[in-house]
């Protein structure tokens, strides 16, 4: 199951793209929370909560499973700056990744506001005490970590693109299967 020389495994593409949709499936189920109201609109957002949890388990066995296999070099003549920003972004994708849900599970916690994880079972909260105050400042600090994540997964798609149509390099065929290989 080791990383191929070429491309990334099917394990991290299912850690990719699994991570992305679930990532795009957050937004969609925040922004239909605030669309609606009464009990659908809950249910969205327990349903935002358990995915995020979700997304928290399958983040750190990401990483389990990236120690274990190291990412593919950059290509050869990659300017140093540029190797740089691609591994702290990739480094500030992990602690957002991590961050932002125990964020979100830290100002239910202490707004006292169970999470149901997809109707099977309530998830613990946090030991942290009762407080509609540091619930607010647990949230606040939640969204503008969602801000900074836009603008991470910006500039990682302006990446990939730049890789494919400026360098035209095979970055982007190792976590795309369906882009051929260039020779």
């Amino acid at each position: 199951m080791a990383e191929p020389r070429n491309r990334y495994s099917a394990v991290s593409l299912a850690f990719h793209w699994g991570l992305a949709l679930m990532i795009l499936a957050q937004v969609l189920l925040i922004t239909a929370h605030e669309a609606t109201e009464g009990p659908i609109s809950r249910d969205f957002v327990q349903s935002h909560k358990a995915l995020g949890l979700t997304i928290l388990v399958l983040t750190l066995a990401r990483i389990g499973w990236r120690i274990a296999n190291p990412a593919l070099p950059l290509p050869a003549g990659t300017p140093k700056w540029q190797a740089l920003a691609a591994r702290a972004t990739h480094v500030l994708f992990y602690v957002l990744l991590i961050g932002l849900p125990l964020g979100g599970w830290a100002a239910s916690s202490a707004g006292g506001r169970a999470i149901e994880w997809f109707g099977l079972f309530n998830w613990p909260l946090l030991p942290l005490p009762q407080s509609r105050e540091l619930a607010g400042t647990f949230m606040d600090m939640h969204e503008a970590g969602v801000k900074v994540l836009y603008v991470l997964l910006a500039l990682h798609v302006l990446a990939a693109l730049k890789h494919h149509f400026v360098d035209r390099d095979n970055v982007l065929h190792r976590m795309i299967p369906l882009i051929p290989r260039r020779p």
